[in-house]
């Protein structure tokens, strides 16, 4: 009798096993072929600007860590996330010629989390020259101050609002 309601029981978790695989046939294709062939994933975010000292030292201060340097053209900032890299509009020029124009970024948002905003705007307060907004609560769930770097892109220093 126990042998019996043991293979039934077995039986009941093969079928609900079954049912629930049946049910995602597509996710389980979806997976199968993203091991095969994953998605790309971002890595390195690189600014092209004019002058690759001034805004290595402004990331530097905002970030409060040195750059990597490889050369005069290029530097890279190391995030927890991926890497902010620098590099001159000069060499852009010459390895990819009309691809780049530097300071005239209008609509890509570079963000940062960070453990407190509040703290972040007191501390940058002498370094950032061009404040876009002070700290606010965004809808999204967020709280966040926005500024432009020496050559105009916006920064978004942000931390996750406790949804408590």
């Amino acid at each position: 009798m126990k042998r019996r309601v043991l293979s039934a029981v077995y039986l009941t978790l093969a079928l609900a096993a079954a049912m629930l695989l049946s049910m995602r046939p597509f996710t389980a294709r979806a997976t199968a072929q993203q091991a095969m062939d994953p998605p790309p994933v971002l890595m390195n975010t690189c600014l092209v600007t004019n002058d690759v000292n001034r805004l290595s030292a402004f990331y530097a201060k905002v970030l409060k860590t040195e750059p990597e340097k490889t050369g005069r053209d290029y530097v890279e900032f190391r995030t927890g996330a991926g890497v902010l890299a620098i590099f001159s509009a000069e060499a852009q020029e010459k390895y990819i010629p009309g691809s780049a124009k530097p300071g005239e970024n209008h609509s890509a948002i570079l963000q940062f989390k960070v453990n407190d905003v509040d703290q972040e705007y007191t501390r940058l307060h002498d370094i950032v020259q061009t404040w876009v907004k002070g700290p606010t609560n965004q809808p999204w769930g967020t709280r966040s101050i926005y500024f432009r770097d020496p050559d105009g892109n916006l920064v978004d220093f942000f931390t996750t609002l406790n949804s408590a």
